[in-house]
């Protein structure tokens, strides 16, 4: 077992990156980066409190209201943008040591989710010269001319979470940056690296001060960033419950959001398709950052006739797993971030039990790993569709199945929870896919697996969120649209 980490291929993390400087913080309190796999503290950043937040927000709104950021050509806005994804693409050695350690994340997963990274950048770059900024529309008054110019929304408080953090930082990141607004991000305490990235890529590239601020903090300093009348904008990723708190206090001074929340994502399974294949692709997803993605396909409905065979596929394929070292290349499932996190796995596993389903595989800790925050991939059968396994939000390697009599039970069971983040339909029949896309409430429904595609749009129904990330509905989010009347054309 491992008893000395590596240094962290981090600078100033004894600071934080407010108005271009990187400054000592307020208190002298420290947050332990714990490394995932073997317990022990990786490295320490500063516990902001409410002054470094007010600081950093002070920062960004005075690079809003009077620095060049807004005032800058979109094109030049753009520019940087792609200066940002070659700087990102640098660091890629760097955030393969950083990542696995912080969330469990395997290291040989890590070089291609961070082409999409890369790739959001340049292709939020590209909409400077597509998107339309200016827009001539045909006045209803009896005015001559008349436009809608979309302008930035103001200073932005971006809250970042623990388990994909480099490319929600992106998505949030690089349309806001091409709006012109500003902002505060704030990291996760689990997760801080990826903000030291972007806050040394910021220093780097001679970011407008104040235009890209960075802190770390938990949620008491944090709901600062979120109360503060001078933050014009929330974009929150992470837990339903955190995003109720966060949607009530905007409510209250009504301030924009965008909140990405939780999931309990449907695969419905039909029958013309082949069960071992739906295994497969279920479970080899479910071991992508051990199952801490929102968007898992965690509720598997089959028919009642091919339930069992269903079961047993996943077994099988969990079976198959090893587990271990995110950083060895035989293994497919590492730890999970946290022992909070763990904690909270474990419990649901032992709920699932108590409250009848069949546990067909896994459940414990594996045996011959005496550290780190592992758990095996479990899957549960003959799950009730309004058991606590199938309704609430487990974010770790566990598989729910549930038996369904026909196809309209099996979209009534998809859509009987409160989240409506993500679905799949396993089917040879692309129009009944569509067909059935249409019933259920979901942001995504893919075909065959987990067809999430931020460069299209992501976001939920229900109380899975408001709002969308990525593609052009991620810019709008951004934007404000102002109406402007004239008696003539500007020249």
């Amino acid at each position: 077992m491992m008893t000395k980490l590596p240094s962290v291929p981090l600078a100033n993390t004894d600071c934080l990156y407010i108005d271009g400087k990187w400054v000592p913080p307020h208190s002298s309190a420290l947050i332990d980066v714990v490394d995932s796999t073997s317990e022990l503290v990786y490295y320490s950043v500063p516990d902001a409190d409410v002054d470094d937040i007010d600081r950093a927000i002070t920062a960004a709104r005075q690079a809003f209201d009077e620095g060049p950021w807004p005032r800058l050509s979109h094109a030049e806005r753009a520019q940087v943008l792609l200066d940002i994804a070659d700087a990102v693409e640098a660091r890629i050695d760097d955030i393969v040591e950083i990542w696995p350690r912080e969330t469990g994340i395997l290291a040989s997963s890590v070089p291609g989710v961070m082409r999409e990274v890369i790739d959001a950048y340049r292709y939020y770059a590209g909409l400077a010269k597509s998107f339309p900024f200016q827009e001539e529309v045909t006045p209803t008054n009896g005015a001559r001319f008349g436009m809608i110019v979309k302008e930035p929304v103001g200073v932005v408080g971006a809250i970042i979470p623990w388990n994909a953090p480099m490319g929600l930082i992106a998505f949030k990141v690089a349309p806001a940056l091409l709006a012109g607004c500003t902002l505060v991000i704030k990291s996760s305490p689990e997760a801080p690296g990826a903000g030291y990235i972007m806050a040394e890529i910021a220093d780097q590239l001679g970011i407008p001060a104040g235009v890209l601020n960075v802190v770390t903090a938990d949620r008491a300093a944090s709901e600062r960033l979120v109360s503060d009348p001078r933050v014009d904008k929330i974009s929150f990723t992470g837990s339903t419950e955190v995003g109720k708190r966060i949607g009530s206090i905007l409510g209250g001074r009504i301030a924009r959001s965008s909140l990405e929340l939780g999931g309990k994502s449907p695969a419905i399974v039909l029958d013309d398709f082949d069960i071992a294949e739906a295994a497969h692709t279920i479970a080899s997803a479910e071991c992508f950052l051990s199952g801490q993605i929102c968007a898992s396909l965690t509720r598997i409905i089959v028919s009642e006739e091919r339930h069992d065979e269903m079961v047993k596929a996943l077994a099988d394929e969990f079976d198959r797993v090893v587990i271990g070292d995110p950083y060895d290349p035989q293994v497919t499932l590492g730890p999970l971030a946290s022992d909070r996190q763990r904690d909270r796995v474990e419990n649901y596993i032992e709920i699932g039990k108590r409250e009848g389903a069949t546990l067909a595989y896994g459940g414990g800790r594996p045996s011959h790993l005496d550290r780190g925050w592992f758990v095996e991939p479990t899957v549960f059968g003959n799950v009730s569709e309004t058991s606590r396994i199938a309704q609430e939000e487990i974010f770790g390697p566990v598989l729910a199945v549930t038996p369904a009599r026909d196809l309209t039970d099996a979209v009534r069971i998809a859509n009987a929870t409160e989240f409506g983040l993500n679905a799949a339909v396993f089917t040879h029949d692309s129009k009944k896919v569509f067909d059935i896309a249409r019933r259920l409430h979901s942001g995504t429904v893919g075909q065959n697996g987990n067809r999430v595609d931020f460069g299209i749009g992501f976001g939920g129904f229900k109380r899975s969120g408001i709002g969308r990330e990525g593609g052009v509905a991620g810019l709008q989010a951004y934007l404000e649209n102002k109406t402007v009347v004239l008696d003539a054309p500007p020249e």
